[in-house]
């Protein structure tokens, strides 16, 4: 089992959508890394802090399940904002994988993530940081339940 830190904006796609929808496909990421994480590394089972990015306070805002395992990101096929002209039904180039809701927690803001010595390490810390899919260390994990109250 595996742990990963997954980024959404809630203007986009907050844990309440998550929590009202119960499973999302985890689509329209764009980014090669990001990408081979979902693709290769990520399985049905591995725990994922849903992490509000890109608002008013940004942080840890619940806790989710990866429920199914890469296929295909449809919207690199379709017209719009995550459309690639050069990905074919043959050879895509875009994955997702679907994610079910867990539970809501309080958020565990940015600001108090820094604040741990035993997350220093913890990639969305990283200077220059900007993937939206990193990988938790289990010790990072269990960490972060026990500050979250889970």
């Amino acid at each position: 089992m595996r742990y990963w830190l997954m980024k959404s904006e809630p203007s986009e796609y907050s844990i309440d959508d998550l929590a009202r929808d119960g499973h999302v496909a985890w689509f329209g990421v764009r980014n090669y890394q990001a990408r081979n994480f979902m693709r290769d590394q990520m399985r049905v089972g591995d725990g994922v802090l849903f992490y509000h990015s890109s608002c008013a306070e940004p942080g840890i805002a619940g806790l989710a399940v990866v429920s199914k395992p890469a296929y295909p990101d449809e919207s690199q096929f379709e017209t719009g904002k995550y459309h690639d002209p050069k990905a074919t039904r043959e050879n895509p180039r875009w994955f997702n994988v679907e994610v079910s809701f867990g539970k809501k927690t309080r958020l565990m803001s940015i600001a108090e993530l820094r604040g741990y010595p035993q997350l220093a390490k913890l990639r969305i810390l990283a200077k220059g940081n900007r993937l939206s899919i990193t990988p938790v260390d289990p010790d990072e994990w269990k960490f972060i339940l026990a500050r979250i109250g889970t």
